[in-house]
């Protein structure tokens, strides 16, 4: 529970439309429009002040009637070893869950040692294609040194 039992912001509003609600007889006087401002915001505050209030005794009334899961959780789980799913009603031994869970890890680890499998034939793949890279620009070299001997033979 927090500071003054969850109502801070009951009390906070409920001190400002107290304030406004005391200051509204000093001003009545000075201008029409402040006079209307007051008119229209002291119920205002009121207002807020009493839904901050209900708001927060239905939530207090509906956390003090909320079953509390986490809890009766525990108490099934250290007394019987069976945990209950709130969504089909069947209920789980820890074993199962443990075997379910080494399952799982085993799964994860095949699924990462493929990943690195696959990584690596990536990166074969890349140094392939590069070397093909160098080839090709090998060749187009090859090709135009063949060209320009060509040319210079005819020119002589």
């Amino acid at each position: 529970m927090g500071y003054l039992g969850n109502h801070l912001a009951t009390v906070t509003t409920g001190i400002f439309a107290a304030v406004l609600t005391g200051l509204w007889p000093y001003f009545i006087d000075f201008a029409p429009i402040l006079n209307f401002i007051f008119i229209m915001a002291v119920p205002i505050t009121w207002f807020l002040t009493f839904t901050c209030w209900i708001s927060q005794k239905s939530a207090d009334y509906m956390h003090k009637h909320a079953p509390n899961h986490a809890h009766s959780e525990k108490k099934s789980l250290s007394s019987t070893q069976t945990i209950q799913t709130t969504t089909t009603g069947t209920q789980i031994s820890l074993s199962e869950i443990k075997q379910v869970q080494n399952e799982l890890s085993s799964e994860l680890v095949n699924l990462k040692e493929s990943v690195k499998l696959k990584d690596s034939e990536i990166e074969r793949l890349n140094q392939e294609i590069s070397n093909l890279q160098t080839l090709v620009q090998i060749e187009s070299l090859k090709t135009e040194l063949a060209n320009l001997k060509m040319l210079a033979s005819k020119r002589k």
